[in-house]
């Protein structure tokens, strides 16, 4: 697995997200109860930027219609949303943020 450092810990507040980009891609990086989760950064909805939107207990809401999305998981938690977000793995090391693309 190919690890990236996209942030330090100290940078991205808990209950945010820091938008990034990766290989092309548009993701984001969350913090939620103190742990980092790296997600695509577009609701699967409606095209929104889910940085955009409010995060808590490790989900976050889209700004747009509300869907909302389990960071753990990428899995809808509710309408009008039905296909997940996609999930990235995610490593702390020396104070710095990683996150592997495959």
């Amino acid at each position: 697995m190919n690890w990236t450092r996209i942030a330090a810990v100290d940078e991205v507040e808990d209950d945010a997200g820091m938008p990034f980009k990766l290989d092309g891609r548009d993701l984001a990086l969350f913090r939620s109860g103190g742990e980092f989760f790296a997600a695509d950064n577009v609701c699967t909805h409606q095209y929104a930027l889910l940085t955009d939107g409010y995060v808590e207990d490790g989900c976050v809401e889209c700004p747009l219609h509300q869907a909302q999305f389990d960071l753990r998981t990428g899995e809808p938690r509710c309408a009008p949303a039905t296909q997940p977000i996609r999930i990235y793995p995610v490593k702390v090391e020396d104070e710095a943020v990683y996150v592997a693309v495959e």
